[in-house]
């Protein structure tokens, strides 16, 4: 029997605003299709969110010119309220987001297994403009 350990990619951010509005902003679909995406050439015309667990979830990302679209989704495997996410994707990869309360800001530390097609560096900054354009959002509104 062969086992395989995935690398495990880590990305985090403190956003200024209580973990109640963070919470809100990360979970609902309205939210959702306005930051997660890493540029502004593309959008999220399309999400869905069904946050327990055992719950589904599924989000539209595209490129704003039609070259290119996939959709990102996954089964929560645990979920608690104002502290944790736990979902495993499609793909079968694993990820982790962890909230805490930091007087009236909100640390996000983000967990997830690579996938082997594209650099563990890549992947990185991938997920880490995702949450930076999360930050900008839910700090802007």
């Amino acid at each position: 029997m062969t086992t395989t350990t995935k690398t495990a990619i880590t990305v985090e951010t403190t956003i200024q605003a209580p973990v109640a509005k963070v919470w809100e902003y990360w979970n609902q679909p309205e939210h959702i299709k306005q930051w997660a995406f890493a540029s502004d050439d593309w959008h999220v015309p399309a999400s869905e969110n069904d946050l327990r667990t055992g719950g589904k979830f599924s989000t539209t990302m595209a490129a704003k010119d039609g070259s290119f679209s996939f959709d990102f989704g996954g089964v929560y495997t645990q979920v608690k309220e104002h502290k944790l996410i736990e979902y495993t994707l499609g793909d079968e990869r694993k990820v982790s987001i962890l909230f805490s309360s930091i007087g009236d800001a909100t640390k996000i530390v983000e967990t997830f297994e690579a996938e082997d097609t594209h650099s563990v560096e890549m992947q990185q900054s991938g997920w880490q403009a995702i949450l930076d354009n999360f930050k900008k959002y839910t700090e802007a509104n």
